[in-house]
C-alpha cells in the first residue's frame, strides 16, 4: 500500500514526489534487490489513471514496452521531432511543446534524463522532471502504457520500438493526476513546465514592428516557439483550411531563414504539425515551384530535401496572414526584444485568494477589490541609458489542471499595478476609490498564467492580483522579472495594544462590530474582517487574516457577534500565552493563530 503523498529532496537539483519517499534510483535499487518490476501505485494503471468523467471508448490494455516489441528502446538515435506522434488524446499543446524542447540538446536532457535504458538494470521505472511553481520535481512512473491490440494509444513516436516520449506524457499525466487533465491547453504551460521560463503570447496580427527579429533571437537564443489559429466556434476545431492548415492546433516554430530568391530576399519560417501527416501546401511548402529557383546549396542548408513529414516552410507574410498567436518561452530571463540580451533578476511571491478574506475579485467590484492580496514592488535602478524600469509580471494560477478530476477549471486572472502611497500598510477601499491604476495585465483570462511586459519610473508600487469574479478561491505564484533588482514583500504587521485594560478594548470592540454591522442583522461580512480588526489595533498579513475567516466565519462569509468578540479575546490570549512567539517586531507567528483553535 501507498503512503499519503509527500515531497523528499534528491541527490539533486529537483525534489523526489513519490509516496514512498524514495528518490526513482532508490525504487529502481529496491525492485532489483526483490527481483521485479516496478509498479507505481500512485499512478495506477487502470482508468482512474485515464478519465475522470468518462469511461474509456474502448477496451484499453496496458502493456510493457518489451510485450509489446521485441527490442523496446528508451531513444533510438537522439530525441527529435519525428519521434513525436499525436494519438487519440486532445494534447497536441503538449505535443507541440514537446517537439520544441527537441530542438535544445540541454534543456532535453533536464527534461527527460538521457541515461535510462531497457538494458542491464532494467527495472520497469523511468523519472523525468518538470518545473512547477518555482521549484523542480522529480515524476518516477513505471512503464506500462495504455494500448489497443499491441499498439500504443496515445503519444509515440514513429520508430515503433522507441518509447522515450509515450513515458514522457505519461509522467505529465501523473502530474496533473490523469491522461485526460491533458485535454485542451496552452502550448506555453507545458513550456514553463519544461523550462521554468517565463512565457509570453503575442497576437500575430498585432505583433511589433520586429517580430521577425523577435522570433529570430528567440530560436537562436534555444526558446520553445509554438503558433496557433483561432477557431470562431467549437466546429471550426481541428477543420482543415484550403492550404492544408488546422485551425485550433498546436504547432511548433523550428526555425527562421532568409533565401535569396530571383534577385531578392525572402523571410522564410519553418513550422511543425505533431499530426506530422497534414501539411501547408501554399508558396514555399514542401514540393511548390519556388525551390526550382533556390540553388541546390540553399536547398541543402535548408534541408528542404530532408525535412521531417509534418514540418514544412512558408513566407513570413503568410505566417502572419494565416497565423493568429505565437506563443514564446524564454529558457532564461534575457531581454526578450532588445538587441543585446540582459540578464533579469527574478523574485518570486506565492499567495492565495480565499473566500471571505483575499477573494475580492477584480476592479469591478469595489466592495471587495482592496481585500485581495497586495504585493509591494520597489523598482530601485532605472535601465541602462534608460529614465524607466522594465519589468515582467507574471501571475500563474497553481494546480488547476491537477484539480479538474475534482471539476475545477481555469479562473479568470489577471493584475493591476498602482503607484504605493508610503505607508507599509494594506490599502483601503477608499485608496482604489480615487487612485487611478499605472498599469494593467492587457486582459483577463482563463489561462493558467497571464504575463505582460512594463515600464514604470523608479519607485514604489503595489501589484494586486485577482481573479476576476469575488468569492473564487485559488493558491497563485507571481513572478517578477527586471533588468534590475527589484523588491516585492507580501507581508504586513500584526500588532497591538498591549497597555489598556481589557474592559476598555472590550467596549471598543463592540462599538467596532456594531459599526460594521451595518443593517443591524447581527452579523458582518467576512470581507469587512481586516478593517475591524485594524480598527481593533490589529494589521494582519493575508496568511493570518485566511486562518481567522476560515476558523470564525460562516458559509455565507459572515461574522456572528460572538464569534467577533471570540476571535480577538482568544488572540490576545494566545499572544499573551506564548509571548516567544512575537518578536521584536511584534509580528506573530501563525502558530498563535492555530493555537487559539
Amino acid at each position: 500500500d501507498c503512503p499519503g503523498p509527500s515531497i523528499f529532496p534528491t541527490s539533486g537539483t529537483a525534489l523526489a514526489t513519490h509516496s514512498s519517499g524514495l528518490s526513482c534510483e532508490e525504487l529502481k535499487r529496491q525492485c532489483q534487490q526483490r527481483g521485479t518490476l516496478f509498479e507505481d501505485c500512485d499512478f495506477p494503471a487502470n482508468d482512474s489513471s485515464l478519465f475522470f468523467s468518462e469511461k474509456p471508448p474502448i477496451p484499453f490494455a496496458w502493456k510493457r514496452p518489451r510485450d509489446i516489441v521485441k527490442d523496446p528502446q528508451f531513444i533510438v538515435g537522439g530525441a527529435t521531432r519525428t519521434d513525436i506522434c499525436q494519438g487519440d488524446l486532445g494534447d497536441c499543446w503538449l505535443l507541440a511543446a514537446i517537439a520544441s524542447l527537441t530542438l535544445n540538446e540541454k534543456t532535453l536532457a533536464r527534461v527527460v534524463p538521457q541515461d535510462q535504458n531497457f538494458g542491464p538494470g532494467y527495472a520497469g521505472i523511468f523519472h523525468f522532471q518538470f518545473w512547477q511553481h518555482n521549484e523542480w520535481l522529480d515524476i518516477v512512473v513505471d512503464d506500462r502504457l495504455p494500448t489497443f491490440k499491441d499498439r500504443l494509444v496515445f503519444l509515440h513516436s514513429a520508430d515503433h520500438n522507441e518509447f522515450w516520449s509515450a513515458l514522457l506524457e505519461k509522467a505529465y499525466a501523473k502530474l496533473n493526476k490523469s491522461y485526460e487533465a491533458l485535454k485542451g491547453g496552452s502550448t506555453i504551460e507545458a513550456m514553463e513546465d519544461f523550462t521554468g521560463g517565463v512565457g509570453e503570447m503575442y497576437e500575430v496580427k498585432k505583433a511589433p514592428e520586429n517580430f521577425h527579429e523577435i522570433l529570430e533571437k528567440a530560436l537562436k537564443r534555444g526558446s520553445m516557439v509554438g503558433c496557433s489559429i483561432d477557431t470562431s466556434s467549437a466546429a471550426e476545431s481541428e477543420a482543415r483550411t484550403p492550404l492544408g492548415l488546422i485551425k485550433g492546433h498546436a504547432y511548433s516554430i523550428t526555425g527562421i531563414e532568409e533565401v535569396s530568391y530571383r534577385g531578392r530576399k525572402v523571410e522564410l519560417i519553418r513550422i511543425r504539425n505533431p499530426w506530422g501527416q497534414v501539411e501547408w501546401n501554399g508558396p514555399w511548402s514542401d514540393n511548390s515551384p519556388e525551390w526550382q529557383s533556390i540553388s541546390p546549396s540553399e536547398q541543402k542548408r535548408l534541408c528542404q530535401t530532408a525535412l521531417d513529414d509534418g514540418e514544412f516552410w512558408m513566407k513570413f507574410g503568410d505566417f502572419i496572414a494565416h497565423f493568429d498567436k505565437v506563443e514564446i518561452c524564454n529558457l532564461t530571463p534575457d531581454a526578450l526584444d532588445d538587441k543585446v540580451p540582459q540578464k533579469w533578476e527574478v523574485t518570486v511571491h506565492q499567495g492565495s485568494w480565499v473566500r471571505g478574506s483575499t477573494a475580492g475579485g477584480c476592479r469591478n467590484f469595489l466592495e471587495t477589490f482592496w481585500t485581495n492580496p497586495q504585493i509591494k514592488l520597489q523598482l530601485k535602478e532605472k535601465d541602462d541609458g534608460q529614465d524607466e524600469c522594465t519589468f515582467i509580471a507574471a501571475l500563474m494560477q497553481k494546480d488547476r489542471r491537477k484539480l479538474k478530476k475534482l471539476g475545477a477549471d481555469m479562473l479568470t486572472i489577471g493584475y493591476t499595478i498602482y503607484e504605493s502611497p508610503t505607508k507599509d500598510e494594506h490599502l483601503t477601499k477608499d485608496f482604489f476609490r480615487y487612485h487611478a491604476s499605472k498599469a494593467r495585465s492587457k486582459t483577463y483570462i482563463n489561462l493558467r498564467e497571464v504575463s505582460d511586459r512594463f515600464k514604470l519610473p523608479p519607485g514604489d508600487y503595489i501589484i494586486v492580483p485577482t481573479t476576476f469574479e469575488p468569492h473564487q478561491e485559488a493558491d497563485f505564484c507571481l513572478r517578477i522579472f527586471s533588468e534590475k533588482k527589484a523588491l516585492t514583500d507580501g507581508n504586513g504587521k500584526l500588532e497591538f495594544n498591549e497597555f489598556k485594560i481589557f474592559w476598555d478594548k472590550l467596549k471598543k470592540w463592540i462599538g467596532i462590530f456594531l459599526h460594521f454591522d451595518s443593517d443591524q442583522s447581527g452579523t458582518m461580512s467576512s470581507y469587512e474582517l481586516r478593517t475591524a480588526l485594524k480598527a481593533a489595533g490589529f494589521q494582519l498579513n493575508n496568511y493570518l487574516l485566511q486562518l481567522i475567516v476560515l476558523r470564525y466565519s460562516d458559509e455565507h462569509y459572515q461574522i456572528e457577534f460572538d464569534d467577533f468578540l471570540n476571535c480577538l479575546i482568544r488572540l490576545e490570549n494566545a499572544c499573551r500565552e506564548y509571548p516567544f512567539l512575537v518578536n521584536e517586531n511584534l509580528e506573530i507567528n501563525p502558530i498563535i493563530i492555530l493555537s487559539s483553535h
